[in-house]
């Protein structure tokens, strides 16, 4: 990849076909797609790539089975297709994984088994191994760490998993292999006009302060969460079209899912599922669903929400879940598109929205990770038909994004992992800016243990100022700020 200053002397003297506002998945999703089309596209991103809600996910890729409970068919069938088409697409980083449901009679157990038969079909030519009715055995061979009592078998089905993070960044990558920009720590602190219709973007450097105005003859808002902040830079009478509702997950221990399938429990006290998912050598567990008044960039878990999952993991689980089993805990912000009602957020459609402005403002919203490939197709192909520029046929169905399963394995990650050529690579090739880019997003360790994060932040610093040109103060203040963010992943 470019380095930094290259990139940013690109940005002005000329005119961009599409320029990009938003690096989480949907941003650097429409970049891609633009870019492979052939059209010249620059992406700008406030923080880093992914730092919001494209990074604090349930780490899933899949279908959704309690929207085929709401009844949304459409939107299972078509994130059933996006997870197929990333199984094949990006198989270093995303796996399939089995799912059990705990059942506790044999009338829930034909109802999950009937359900899951749907979700299997509806998958068509790009589906995963069948479901199955498992007895309490086979639920226990698997899971031996769930309560017995009561239970009185289950059923498997496989869904994927992956790291949310890690695929960002290599959309981040395939995005420069296409000849595109894709630059983080640019924000958009102005939007140029011409005519009454837009001509552009005013992005800032955030490190410098600089300005630059970038001609563009197309602009995607694709900045889940702050949609709306967005869309009154373009019309300060635009009415709101999201509400924000808090997902937390606490992380613990491999030992409480020794076997490697997940458990999702379908019927939790605010009616939604939960996940307790292995992943990277530790479990997930989530994720709860509270309405927040606005969006901020770094969302911090509630005391009630930590509650609210320890009591259900140790529901079901014969060794209690306890605060001082939590090695990290941390929260995302959900885009959900509303039309006005007061509904609970849980309740709201995770189906996306196109909406182009009068002055030709192509906003992408909603939606969710499973299906962020179709929604970026949908927002350049409406961006090409507000521009008017030649309209060419998408390419992402067949366009891999990592290639060989064995390029980025699923291994436990620890603080001894972060040497200083990992450190080095994060600098030099994925446009690490922060210590928190490098142990958040380059490396997992925060989300996993944030304590490990914490034990390794000096270092991370040193070696990052060492790449990066800057002096001691700045090393300093590096550690501080990263000693202040995660504290906030940390219970005690």
């Amino acid at each position: 990849m470019a380095n930094r200053e290259e990139q940013l002397s690109r940005l002005t003297g000329e005119t961009w076909d599409v320029v990009v506002i938003g690096g989480g998945a949907t941003g650097l999703g429409a970049a891609v797609d633009a870019a492979s089309r052939g059209y010249r596209t620059v992406l700008i991103e406030q923080s880093d790539f992914a730092k919001a809600t494209s990074s604090r996910s349930t780490k899933l890729i899949h279908g959704g089975v309690r929207y085929l409970k709401q009844g949304n068919i459409s939107l299972v069938r078509e994130s059933l297709h996006e997870r197929g088409l990333l199984l094949k697409n990006a198989p270093g980083l995303v796996r399939p994984l089995e799912f059990v449901i705990p059942t506790y009679s044999l009338a829930e157990t034909l109802f999950y088994a009937a359900g899951l038969k749907a979700y299997d079909l509806l998958a068509g030519r790009l589906g995963m191994a069948g479901s199955q009715m498992l007895s309490t055995a086979e639920v226990l061979k698997r899971l031996p760490t769930l309560r017995s009592e009561k239970l009185r078998g289950g059923v498997s089905y496989y869904d994927a998993q992956f790291d949310d993070a890690r695929l960002a960044l290599a959309m981040s990558t395939a995005l420069a292999k296409k000849g595109g920009i894709p630059l983080n720590y640019v924000r958009a602190s102005g939007l140029l006009r011409k005519n009454g219709k837009l001509s552009g973007v005013v992005g800032e450097d955030v490190e410098t302060g600089r300005q630059y105005e970038i001609a563009a003859r197309a602009v995607i808002n694709a900045t889940g969460i702050f949609t709306d902040e967005l869309r009154r830079m373009d019309d300060a009478h635009a009415r709101p079209m999201l509400r924000v509702s808090q997902g937390t997950h606490i992380v613990v221990d491999q030992s409480f899912l020794p076997r490697g399938s997940a458990i999702i429990l379908p019927s939790t006290d605010d009616g939604r599922v939960l996940f307790l998912i292995p992943w990277h050598g530790a479990v997930v567990i989530g994720t709860t669903d509270v309405p927040m008044p606005e969006p901020v960039l770094d969302p911090i878990p509630q005391a009630s929400e930590i509650d609210f999952l320890l009591k259900h993991a140790s529901r079901y689980l014969s060794r209690e879940v306890t605060r001082a089993d939590v090695r990290s805990c941390f929260s995302g912000l959900r885009p959900l598109v509303s039309s006005g009602e007061q509904s609970a957020t849980s309740k709201l459609s995770r189906d996306h929205v196109v909406k182009v402005s009068a002055s030709g403002l192509v906003t992408i919203t909603g939606g969710k990770w499973t299906t962020y490939r179709r929604m970026a197709k949908d927002a350049v192909d409406a961006a090409v038909a507000e521009s008017g520029l030649l309209s060419r046929p998408s390419e992402t169905e067949s366009l891999t994004l990592w290639g060989n399963p064995h390029d980025t394995p699923l291994e436990p990650q620890t603080a001894a992992s972060v040497t200083t050529q990992f450190i080095q690579n994060a600098v030099r090739n994925e446009s690490a800016r922060t210590v928190e880019d490098v142990l958040s997003r380059r490396c997992r360790l925060l989300l996993l243990d944030a304590r490990a994060a914490l034990s390794v932040a000096p270092q991370v610093a040193h070696i990052m100022a060492r790449e990066l040109g800057r002096d001691a103060a700045w090393e300093s203040a590096q550690v501080e700020l990263f000693r202040t963010i995660a504290s906030t992943y940390l219970l005690s």
